[in-house]
């Protein structure tokens, strides 16, 4: 089929049902309607297949899944709700349309889970690998939105579910180490079906949050962003990090350390950032009534950079090594 009718087609596997679409695919542009009192995110992600994802590693709905909720996960972390989002894909000649269905598909589902509807984007051929470019907006109360420029000294700094599981997962697929069932699975789904926390995100700021980033790049790089846009140090601890259990036993079955995972691995879009005490201890009693995991790793100090205390009592620099697209070119 040409551009114009796989354009429908494959839209019309995405519901546009959301009460601020006004007009949604169809038109040159979207029409949308904004709020009394808000103020517009929006951000973009690409994920280029062989430098994001393998196919022998992910389906196509995990694909379209996954870019979805990398995308999400940047409103979540203003403490935003993410509402629209249009997609631009670039299909290498050949790639056939069950493929294209299927990614379609996964991003339904991350569109129904997060709360978003698709309102457009575009098609287009290329001779280079399959590419998919997410851009979503959202909305938050005026004047609220968290950055990543608001911590203090003082403040705790928290993290939530678990991090090091989606490197872990990738890791496992790469591999294909014997593990048990549930092990496996577990490691899977962390990689391939990364979950946006955007619940969490507008409890941190009601609760009154300084600060906040997303996990995409690793904690250690996230961590240092944190500290240079605020101009502090985050002094964390390494044995309150949260990793799930079957990443330790994975990590343990390959004699390797399950922080490397969680410090520099990415992509489990969970939440980092820092509050004050007393609004740490509000969020973290309204997520524990959401089943949302919160944890405390460490503090804000005067100073600048992120140091890491371990368990042996050595004091260490926790470098930004996380994922950089360019780090080779440097």
């Amino acid at each position: 089929m040409d551009e114009f009718a796989l354009i429908d087609h494959l839209c019309q596997r995405v519901s546009a049902a959301e009460p601020h679409v006004v007009h949604g695919v169809g038109d040159d542009a979207a029409v949308l309607a904004c709020e009394t009192g808000e103020q517009l995110l929006v951000s973009t992600d690409a994920m280029v297949e062989g430098t994001h994802f393998l196919e022998r590693t992910m389906g196509w709905a995990d694909v379209g899944f996954k870019a979805v909720m990398s995308a999400v996960s940047d409103i979540a972390a203003m403490g935003g709700q993410p509402r629209h989002l249009v997609v631009a894909l670039a299909v290498p000649g050949g790639r056939p349309l069950t493929a294209l269905e299927q990614l379609y598909d996964g991003l339904a589902e991350a569109c129904q889970q997060s709360g978003c509807a698709l309102v457009g984007g575009d098609v287009v051929r290329t001779d280079g690998p399959l590419a998919v470019t997410v851009t979503v907006l959202g909305a938050v109360p005026a004047g609220q939105a968290l950055l990543r420029s608001g911590a203090r000294p003082g403040d705790t700094v928290f993290v939530t579910g678990y991090v090091g599981s989606a490197a872990a997962g990738l890791a496992y697929l790469l591999a294909g180490s014997p593990v048990p069932a549930d092990v496996a699975l577990r490691l899977m789904q962390a990689h391939r079906r990364p979950l946006a926390q955007v619940t969490a995100g507008q409890v941190l700021r009601a609760a009154g949050a300084h600060s906040c980033n997303d996990i995409s790049d690793g904690l250690a790089s996230e961590l240092n962003e944190l500290a240079r846009a605020s101009g502090v140090r985050l002094r964390v601890r390494a044995e309150l990090v949260p990793v799930a259990p079957e990443v330790r036993d994975y990590a343990r079955l390959c004699g390797l350390d399950p922080l490397e995972w969680a410090w520099y691995g990415g992509e489990d879009y969970q939440l980092v950032g820092t509050a004050p005490p007393l609004a740490f201890a509000r969020a973290l009693a309204q997520c524990a009534a959401l089943g949302v995991r919160l944890t405390a790793i460490g503090r804000v100090v005067d100073g600048d950079g992120v140091v890491v205390e371990l368990p042996d009592g050595r004091v260490d620099v926790l470098a930004a090594r996380g994922y950089n697209h360019f780090a080779a070119d440097r």
